[in-house]
């Protein structure tokens, strides 16, 4: 069953966008360098570290993208048999997406990841990599059955070049414009730059990395706790 479209699941997105703009400060700052959500971003690393550049790891990306892989196939299944059943998988997708965080951070806690690994990686490095892309993997499916206009939540590309291409005297007609599309596309920008500066702002204060990727862990369970509280409203929407 889909969540009923409007502001309230528009406001759950653009607070998603800011988790990953934290959880990508984490995953390149404190992990890598490696991203965990934009693996357009991971796949680019990837390729680099291949040729031998220098401070890359290409077993921390092929890790990366293993465990988004993981994530986006396990969570697709475990949404559509939800949805099969016509009972609400958005808010059980957040809660497990929040659980596979919350055991990145307790990895990265017991393990005692205080900052980005020697070289070469180490696995503990990894075990925290491979549970924060699964989550990211799980949160990539979400958003697409989702379908948030204008609001992608791991990535902010689209969403700059489609504010620019809404803004007065520039507008394309094609790509939708106006105060309402503006203004999501400028929130989910906004939101993805006030997360990565954030959580970098706390890395760069010594705070250990397990205790800041707790805080996206924790948003994303309140928002799936949230949305699990609120009333099911069926649409004509499909799921």
């Amino acid at each position: 069953m889909k969540p009923r479209p409007g502001r309230a699941l528009t406001s759950i997105m653009v607070v998603l966008t800011l988790t990953t703009g934290m959880i990508e400060a984490v995953s390149f700052l404190a992990l890598g360098p490696v991203f965990t959500a934009m693996q357009t971003g991971n796949l680019l690393l990837l390729a680099f570290a291949l040729t031998g550049a220098a401070g890359l790891s290409p077993a921390a990306a092929g890790v990366s993208c293993a465990g988004f892989v993981a994530g986006a196939v396990l969570g697709s299944l475990f949404e559509s048999s939800v949805d099969a059943r016509e009972r609400r998988w958005f808010a059980p997708a957040l809660l497990a997406e929040g659980l596979l965080l919350g055991g990145g951070a307790l990895v990265a806690w017991r393990t005692g990841v205080d900052g980005p690994p020697a070289a070469p990686a180490g696995g503990h490095h990894f075990g925290v990599i491979a549970f924060v892309a699964a989550a990211m993997g799980v949160r990539n499916i979400t958003t697409l059955r989702v379908r948030v206009p204008d609001v992608p939540t791991t990535l902010s590309t689209r969403a700059l070049t489609a504010f620019l291409g809404g803004l007065p005297h520039v507008a394309d007609p094609r790509i939708g414009s106006g105060a309402r599309h503006e203004g999501r596309r400028f929130a989910s920008i906004g939101a993805m730059f006030a997360g990565g500066v954030l959580d970098a702002w706390m890395l760069h204060e010594g705070v250990r990395p397990a205790a800041v990727l707790t805080v996206p862990c924790l948003l994303v369970l309140l928002l799936g706790a949230a949305s699990w509280a609120v009333p099911a409203r069926r649409t004509s929407e499909p799921g």
